[in-house]
């Protein structure tokens, strides 16, 4: 998107600002562009989780002319002020605030909502907002198990409403130049997928005591369909992602950006079968349940995946400290949010070595990728056509699906095999369990 087209003018963000660090609302000034738009042409949004990416995802929204935050659900009362503060300060008007996202889907001022609730939550806030008639962007991972995105496909097969998955590289052009030099075949034979995140600035997570919650956060809202506990800081906003209860750490927090863009390139469906192994091997004695090493080996019809992750390393493959890399006969293609580049394979022909294709040095990265997904999904919205998501439900399900069977593995000990026509787990029962999510405290899984 053009400065010339949008409705304010934003510093450019770095790959970490695109993946949740918001800009100051002083860098975003009010601008009169939202005038320019017909009434009738105006979507009015609500926000449902407004600390981390659900804000980051507004702000981006909010970049579109003719684009409204006019209502704010959150479990903390000092999140709702703070980026009310911050829509009226973009939008020159307050947004209505709700501790219960209920009450936000009953106004029927709003055409979109932005789900950026933890992900334990992904799946009643999505389900509700498609029964109450809105669009949904939905941040990833689609749901905390592969029964609860099986169930939120079925709702948007059932309502006439879009879904983008907030699997934002989807809309990076350099992945889509990456993707189609794999898909001409220029590599050769591919029989390896690499995606991986080491993740250097990860430190230990403290063990604290239990408390009561904060002054006003509704705990008992924000355990939701959880397992009731204690309220601990540790289990609380950004740190939530490290504990089964509501998240499924690195490999579904990373793994679903990354082998989403493996699996749309190699165009595959479900692996065959699914073999983990890993552990708490950083930080064995730190606060988190998740494991902070990982190595996941997806099997394929012809090709198998790699995942793997490590938290205090920067020292990823090929110099990266995330990415994926498509090995092939003649080459490998590396792309991660930096850029993409080939790397030949060489040969010895009469005593002389030669690269069986031509170098492709690295091609950076361009504008914000964020940015476009936000677009897109606007203007898909506009000409109600599903078919022009970059990332619609189908491969949010699969990418989130695929990094679910990683700690089903995990967790198990197993070698998995997955039958999809079934969706199970072939001859384990502790597998199949796994995939079935657990509701608790009077809440129920949708029914769609």
């Amino acid at each position: 998107m053009n400065d010339k087209n949008t409705r304010r003018s934003f510093i450019k963000r770095s790959s970490l600002a695109a993946a949740g660090l918001s800009l100051p609302f002083s860098a975003m000034p009010f601008s009169a562009d939202i005038l320019k738009v017909a009434p009738s042409d105006q979507l009015n949004f609500g926000l449902i989780g407004c600390k981390g990416m659900g804000w980051a995802d507004m702000q981006s929204h909010y970049k579109i002319p003719g684009v409204n935050c006019v209502a704010l659900a959150d479990i903390d009362q000092r999140v709702l002020d703070e980026r009310s503060a911050g829509v009226k300060e973009i939008g020159g008007k307050s947004p209505k605030q709700y501790k219960d996202y209920r009450k936000l889907l009953e106004d029927k001022d709003i055409d979109v909502v932005i789900v950026g609730t933890p992900d334990h939550w992904h799946c009643l806030n999505t389900v509700h907002a498609l029964q109450a008639g809105k669009h949904v962007y939905v941040e990833k991972p689609l749901a905390n198990s592969i029964q609860e995105c099986d169930v939120m496909l079925g709702a948007a097969n059932r309502h006439d409403k879009l879904i983008q998955v907030g699997q934002w590289q989807r809309s990076g052009k350099h992945y889509d130049d990456a993707i189609k030099y794999v898909q001409s075949g220029q590599l050769g034979n591919i029989r390896l997928v690499k995606c991986w995140a080491y993740q250097g600035w990860m430190n230990p997570v403290p063990v604290k005591p239990n408390t009561p919650p904060p002054p006003g956060v509704d705990y008992d809202m924000w355990l939701g369909p959880a397992p009731d506990r204690p309220f601990n800081e540790n289990r609380f906003h950004f740190d939530f992602r490290w504990f089964w209860d509501y998240a499924g750490g690195l490999m579904t927090d990373w793994g679903v950006h990354e082998i989403d863009i493996a699996l749309y390139a190699m165009q595959a469906k479900a692996p065959k079968s699914i073999l983990a192994s890993g552990g708490k091997f950083a930080y064995p004695n730190d606060a988190s349940e998740t494991p902070d090493t990982l190595q996941t080996v997806y099997e394929f019809e012809d090709f198998n995946l790699l995942w793997e992750h490590a938290t205090g390393i920067d020292g990823g493959n090929y110099g990266r400290n995330e990415g994926i890399a498509f090995i092939g006969n003649n080459g490998t293609l590396v792309v991660n949010r930096g850029g993409w580049e080939v790397i030949p394979e060489g040969e010895n022909k009469d005593d002389e070595w030669v690269t069986k294709l031509d170098r492709v040095e690295q091609q950076d990265a361009q504008g914000s990728a964020l940015d476009n997904h936000t677009k897109n999904f606007i203007e898909s919205i506009k000409t109600n056509d599903a078919s022009k998501l970059n990332c619609g439900i189908k491969a949010g399900h699969a990418a989130a699906v695929t990094a679910h069977m990683g700690n089903i593995a995990y967790k198990t000990g197993e070698k998995i095999y997955w039958n999809e026509q079934e969706r199970s787990f072939k001859g384990s029962e502790a597998a199949n369990k796994l995939v079935q999510a657990e509701y608790h405290n009077g809440w129920k899984l949708p029914k769609v």
